[in-house]
């Protein structure tokens, strides 16, 4: 695919924004309403944001890391941009959509990109109850929390609670765990991208739990 309008935009870190600058200086940008793709100059995190910020345009996003781990991004290189877009490999992104009932019934959702989790809220365990697709997997789960997280948020917070790392192109998903209890040796479990989990918080008055989509927190 040929891009000939593209919208450059950067985190505020200072080498970021020199980047920038240098890109402005040697291709034409464009506002994201004028453009057919997008290119985001920083880390994970801003490509995270990036990617929230303008789901709704449904635009190509190329990223280049001026961040730290850049696990979404590409090499940074100002050269023969066009080129390189035109010869990117597409690797396509299906957000997951969060779906919580609070204890005073009230229904909110929200999108992630990263991953979905549920942490427990004081210093009890939280007691969970693991349905997929319809079929109970795990009648009780105690732990500190549960991560269900999407390829492209596989080496975020689930790395961190020993999640596997799936490659981006892969429709799966990972769900783990946060310091289980018990079961004591689930380790966690790989899912269809498809898959419908559902997980039910067991004694909420006393073990409350937090729900969280990305950077979107309901409690």
């Amino acid at each position: 695919m040929k891009f000939d309008n593209i919208c450059c935009i950067a985190s505020d870190n200072p080498d970021a924004q020199e980047a920038l600058r240098k890109l402005k200086d040697k291709y034409r940008c464009v506002s994201p309403d004028d453009a057919n793709v997008i290119v985001t100059l920083g880390g994970d995190g801003f490509m995270l944001q990036t990617l929230h910020d303008h789901l709704h345009q449904n635009l190509p996003i190329y990223g280049m890391n001026l961040g730290s781990v850049g696990f979404l991004m590409n090499e940074y290189r100002e050269d023969n941009l066009l080129e390189r877009l035109e010869k990117a490999e597409v690797a396509m992104i299906h957000p997951l959509l969060m779906r919580a009932i609070t204890t005073d019934g009230k229904e909110v959702k929200a999108l992630a990109i990263n991953e979905v989790s549920l942490l427990r809220q004081t210093r009890q365990t939280a007691k969970l109850r693991l349905v997929v697709d319809g079929k109970v997997r795990i009648l009780e789960l105690i732990c500190d929390g549960i991560i269900v997280a999407s390829a492209a948020g596989s080496t975020a917070y689930n790395l961190s609670a020993y999640g596997p790392i799936i490659p981006i192109t892969a429709d799966l998903l990972a769900l783990t765990p946060i310091s289980a209890f018990r079961p004591r040796r689930w380790r966690g479990a790989l899912l269809p991208l498809s898959a419908h989990i559902q997980i039910q918080v067991l004694e909420s008055d006393k073990r409350p739990v937090s729900a969280v989509a990305d950077n979107v927190e309901i409690r």
